[in-house]
């Protein structure tokens, strides 16, 4: 019968914990298989926190190389994975201070022109091509006016794609806490892009739920009738 994909991903799971377990009684090879299985991944994420792929790829070796140091703290309470990714976002916070201690947001746009727009299919039109760019560096622009709380959290749900319960154990918070978070990103990132005429303000707010009287009518129904 062939493997159901639930299957194999528990086989990765058990493949990648057995590894772990190797790695801690100081197998080197056991972490370099680990290191070649998730360096990728873990790769991609830091790249959408970063905006950069050359900043991406400095701190996803920086990430490992403060794992493999922890590595023996590691409890095995939550999947290894899950325990990198939060060691990434420690990384990547700290580089977040650095930045805005050193240089402006501004200045960091120069270098921030293949995020987003790496998966572009090949013979698209070049004027297409520089408005995808264009829009990652606009949106990213708004994403560094956001406290390092909303920013990664906008990252991990509306960039990466991750459930409310991912987001919460990768930054180990509540998952009402994270879709709080959420919400409040998104309402900021939409209300810039809105500002700086990258989004139509009548759609934005078409996306809102509907059914809710205004004001004047619930004060009309209030009266008990009209004249």
């Amino acid at each position: 019968m062939p493997t159901s994909s639930t299957d194999g991903a528990g086989q990765v799971v058990e493949r990648i914990a057995l590894l772990v377990e190797r790695a801690k009684r100081g197998d080197m090879q056991a972490w370099s298989r680990l290191y070649q299985e998730l360096f990728d991944p873990l790769y991609r994420h830091v790249r959408y926190l970063t905006g950069d792929p050359a900043v991406a790829e400095d701190l996803t070796q920086e990430t490992f190389a403060k794992a493999l140091v922890a590595l023996p703290d590691f409890e095995g309470r939550s999947k290894f994975s899950t325990w990198l990714h939060g060691v990434a976002i420690n990384v990547v916070r700290r580089h977040w201070r650095w930045q805005k201690n050193t240089e402006t947001a501004h200045a960091r746009l120069k270098d921030k022109r293949r995020v987003l727009t790496e998966v572009t299919a090949e013979g698209e039109r070049p004027d297409r091509q520089a408005l995808q760019r264009k829009r990652a560096e606009v949106l990213y622009a708004v994403l560094e006016t956001l406290p390092d709380t909303l920013r990664e959290v906008f990252v991990l749900r509306d960039l990466e794609g991750l459930s409310e319960r991912e987001i919460a154990d990768r930054l180990g918070i509540s998952r009402g806490n994270a879709a709080v978070r959420a919400t409040r990103a998104r309402t900021r990132v939409r209300k810039a892009l809105v500002e700086q005429g990258w989004l139509d303000a009548d759609a934005v707010n078409k996306q809102r739920t509907p059914g809710r009287p205004r004001k004047r009518e619930a004060k009309r129904g209030a009266g008990g009738g009209g004249r």
